[in-house]
């Protein structure tokens, strides 16, 4: 886990909502990334996110087949093993916290079980992305993805 990372642990909601509203959707990730749950508020937030990332979810591969790189689709990796569950469609659109540009990851004709989650990603610092996570309109969690540069 990037320094960058380890510091957005220990953030409140409301200022990671600042560092993603004040950044640009960036380039559409490909292949691997590293993921990281963010539990805000919480004095084991550092805890959370290593055991989730070892029990539950260690991140996406990204598969972007648009010629131009801008629509693609993503599988999850889950499990102590790494597997590829949960397909989602990838692309640009608007973002339910503020309407600007961002990276859209739609569950909703890909899952049934997640059909309801769509996922947002902003680039905030080279190679690293931060999430918002979405249960119908309703946000429930951050999360952060670092590619392989």
């Amino acid at each position: 886990m990037s320094a960058t990372v380890q510091a957005w642990l220990g953030l409140s909601r409301e200022r990671l909502d600042d560092l993603y509203r004040q950044a640009a959707p960036g380039p559409m990730p490909r292949g691997e990334t590293r993921g990281t749950p963010i539990v805000t508020g919480s004095p084991f937030a550092r805890a959370y996110a290593r055991f989730a990332r070892l029990f539950a979810w260690q991140g996406k591969v990204f598969d972007m087949f648009a010629e131009d790189g801008s629509a693609g689709v993503l599988v999850n990796k889950v499990t102590p093993f790494g597997l590829s569950f949960v397909v989602a469609k990838v692309y640009r659109g608007e973002s339910w916290m503020d309407g600007k540009a961002t990276i859209v990851i739609d569950y909703s004709s890909t899952s049934f079980l997640f059909r309801a989650v769509r996922d947002e990603i902003r680039e905030v610092a080279p190679g690293i992305y931060l999430g918002k996570v979405w249960l119908g309109r309703r946000r429930i969690l951050d999360f952060a993805l670092e590619t392989r540069r």
